[in-house]
């Protein structure tokens, strides 16, 4: 069963800072170099200080990104810039934004949850993760024993009737904590306290699954750092902090729960494999190729895009290379994943477009092994297939392979049948901000 409980937040004192859009970030994992600087000068006290600490050609064992971050916690902690909250709490939090010209609002419940090993079907993940990025987050985890950033993992409520709770609880309430982001999006918290509506919405999450949406590295972190501090701790209990995470919880039936594409960018790759990619691929897809030019860069690229769409119950992955003034558009020709990989993959899996363009693309036609994509430096990604395109097209990356979105209910049937996605195999939108509340991990 799924334990869900309450618990005391680390929140920012808004007698210290005035607007919480200084100060918060989104996750560590979606921050470009550029965009770490901009936060960090955005404000003394902004949040990437604890999550994604600059290096310097200094650094020593004693003195790195990790160990500054936690002394920066000890002293916002001392100077009253962020502080433990009075009483157990759930968080429930609104994000109101814009999409396709439409105002939508999403609703999420941050709680901690007990960590439990994916075996036990309790706790589901749907994609891969890097080995080298959960190194890096562990060491942040023992050095601060915190949780910063809410991992975003959804719930099935067809009857809605967790959220219609939590929505009656606080109907009559103002929100503890409303600011709009730089973005525009604008986001509320309220805390809840009564102790009636937490053991409801604990019960009632009891034999839900969880399946995690965003934040792969920072769950299995979470499970490393536990076993790494009971080896250590001789009076290690049950109820150790440890031993829960911090999650951001969002029914899969919102109508604010949005799945944007993760398109791919390539990094390094030959001109000898760019220049027979296309070839290659005839044998396992219908081809349609478009000028990109000066003349007819807005038209077809608008022709691009529509095509891609409309083929998306086809499998139909774009590609563009840098030095090809070319739009193309691959259409999976029939059967040709299941002659090649029935054997191999589940039906479920292999009818996915990121299994056809890791395992047909990737691996068969470019070669790529397995070192080749669980090394994060050779591959960028991007949920704007314009700008993704135009990257390319200034020679940022060598490809770009542009995707349709995943499916909620694909996520859904790859994790309920225990199996694990390509990495970045969905793009939730819009990621869940860190710092509206952080969890402290110490007894």
């Amino acid at each position: 069963m799924a334990e869900v409980i309450p618990f005391k937040g680390i929140l920012y004192n808004t007698h210290k800072i005035q607007n919480l859009a200084d100060v918060v970030a989104p996750p560590f994992d979606v921050i470009s170099k550029q965009e770490q600087i901009q936060f960090h000068e955005r404000h003394p006290q902004n949040i990437i200080r604890l999550t994604l600490g600059k290096i310097t050609e200094n650094d020593t064992p004693s003195d790195n990104r990790y160990t500054r971050s936690a002394e920066c916690l000890k002293r916002w902690f001392s100077d009253g810039v962020i502080m433990l909250d009075e009483e157990p709490a759930f968080y429930l939090t609104s994000t109101e934004f814009l999409f396709d010209g439409n105002r939508v609002t999403r609703y999420g419940l941050i709680a901690l949850i007990r960590l439990e090993p994916f075996e036990k079907g309790i706790i589901l993940p749907h994609e891969k993760t890097f080995s080298k990025v959960k190194s890096e987050r562990l060491e942040l985890m023992k050095a601060c024993h915190a949780n910063f950033s809410p991992i975003f993992s959804l719930f099935s409520d067809e009857e809605n009737h967790i959220y219609n709770k939590l929505k009656h609880a606080v109907c009559d309430k103002s929100a503890d904590i409303v600011f709009t982001d730089k973005s525009g999006q604008k986001h509320r918290l309220w805390r809840i306290t009564d102790s009636s509506v937490q053991q409801y919405i604990s019960d009632a999450l009891k034999d839900k699954k969880i399946f995690i949406a965003d934040g792969h590295h920072r769950y299995e972190t979470a499970l490393n750092y536990r076993n790494w501090l009971s080896a250590r701790t001789s009076d290690f209990r049950d109820n150790h902090p440890a031993n829960y995470v911090m999650m951001y919880l969002c029914s899969m039936e919102d109508p604010g729960l949005i799945i944007l594409p993760a398109h791919r960018l390539l990094n390094e790759v030959s001109v000898e494999k760019r220049e027979s990619l296309i070839h290659k691929t005839k044998n396992y897809f219908d081809i349609i190729t478009l000028p990109y030019n000066d003349d007819q860069h807005k038209e077809n690229l608008s022709q691009f895009i529509s095509i891609l769409k409309s083929n998306a119950s086809k499998h139909c992955i774009g590609v563009c290379m840098k030095d090809r003034p070319e739009l193309h558009l691959l259409i999976l020709k029939p059967d040709v994943m299941e002659n090649m990989f029935g054997d191999e993959l589940p039906e479920v899996l292999r009818n996915i477009d990121v299994t056809v363009l890791t395992r047909l693309v990737f691996m068969e036609v470019l070669g790529f092994d397995q070192a080749r994509l669980d090394n994060e430096q050779l591959i960028a990604y991007s949920s704007i297939a314009e700008e993704a395109i135009d990257e390319v097209f200034a020679g940022k990356h060598d490809i770009a392979f542009i995707l349709n979105p995943t499916k909620i209910q694909q996520v859904r049937d790859i994790a309920n049948a225990g199996l694990i996605m390509p990495r970045k195999a969905t793009y939730f939108f819009p990621k869940v901000i860190t710092g509206q509340v952080m969890n402290s991990l110490r007894p």
